[in-house]
């Protein structure tokens, strides 16, 4: 793993239970900044309470975090908004709020939190944040006229407005259409690679973790799988003993060597997959004997 870059969030020895049932099991983990970090598990696995833990909704049974070096319970309300930020999968603001006014005022206490008292510094701020993720030609609209991934955007540009150095997404797609969701990922990319916000990514899509930096696999309170996309996605059997799928690409090719076409573990995009195919089907390819053979 490249682990180039100040550590942002740092866990050590981590422990909690709901009562008796133990959800979070010794976990220790360390990410990075400037990094697209996904974390990904079946249903139960502990990720959501995970992100309760890291953005202090709940309290460690056991074990420490650090947030850019300092312990998560000695950082004040106000400036652990300011490094990192939340983007839930609801969007509740009230409907005929203006797109400017959500981003200015927000609709959370850790959005306001952001901003200062000099109203001409909060109006470059908010110009900034609806240009950075692509909504200030919708800063006039209400809130009831947008779609629902315009209105993530939106949520993330209200966040974006405190200039927080990290942005934690909780399922922020999930209740969105495939262009809604690709709306939202290109703003996150985008933050990303141009303002070098360090964004952790909890998700149940596995296509949202092809793009990443890393990958992390959560099972039973513990990180079960860490690496790259191609690394953790190269390993179907083992997700899918976890309960997990992979990308349908991904699916495909994995589904076609076990037939006997010799395509590479890992495969993710569509572009890979259609590069092995070529590379295959030549003539006097590697993999021409196994397509006659099944004709």
């Amino acid at each position: 793993m490249d682990t180039v870059g100040n550590v942002v969030y740092s866990i050590e020895g981590l422990k909690f239970a709901y009562g008796t049932h133990e959800v979070i099991k010794d976990l220790s983990l360390e990410i990075h900044e400037g990094k697209i970090t996904t974390l990904i598990g079946a249903n139960g696995c502990g990720k959501s309470t995970l992100f309760n833990l890291m953005t202090r909704n709940l309290k460690p049974d056991a074990g420490h975090i650090y947030v850019n070096n300092k312990a998560l319970s000695e950082i004040k309300l106000k400036d652990f908004a300011k490094q990192a930020a939340i983007v839930h999968q609801y969007n509740t603001a009230p409907p005929d709020l203006t797109v400017e006014k959500l981003v200015n005022y927000g609709r959370t206490p850790y959005h306001t939190m952001g901003l200062s008292s000099d109203r001409e510094e909060d109006e470059k701020k908010v110009q900034w944040a609806m240009e950075i993720t692509n909504t200030l030609k919708h800063k006039d609209k209400q809130v009831s006229q947008l779609s629902g991934g315009q209105k993530q955007r939106i949520a993330i540009a209200g966040i974006m407005a405190m200039r927080p150095s990290c942005m934690v997404l909780d399922e922020a797609t999930a209740m969105l259409d495939p262009s809604g969701r690709r709306e939202v990922l290109e703003a996150v990319h985008r933050l990303n690679k141009d303002e070098k916000v360090t964004v952790i990514l909890i998700t149940h899509h596995m296509d949202e973790a092809v793009d990443a930096d890393r990958v992390l696999v959560m099972d039973q309170g513990q990180i079960a799988m860490d690496g790259t996309p191609k690394e953790v996605f190269s390993r179907v059997e083992e997700l899918q003993k976890l309960e997990l799928d992979v990308p349908q690409i991904t699916e495909l090719a994995w589904q076609l060597k076990q037939q006997g076409m010799p395509f590479s573990d890992g495969i993710l995009t569509q572009e890979q997959f259609i590069h092995e195919l070529e590379q295959i089907l030549q003539p006097g390819g590697k993999g021409t004997e196994h397509v006659a053979d099944s004709i």
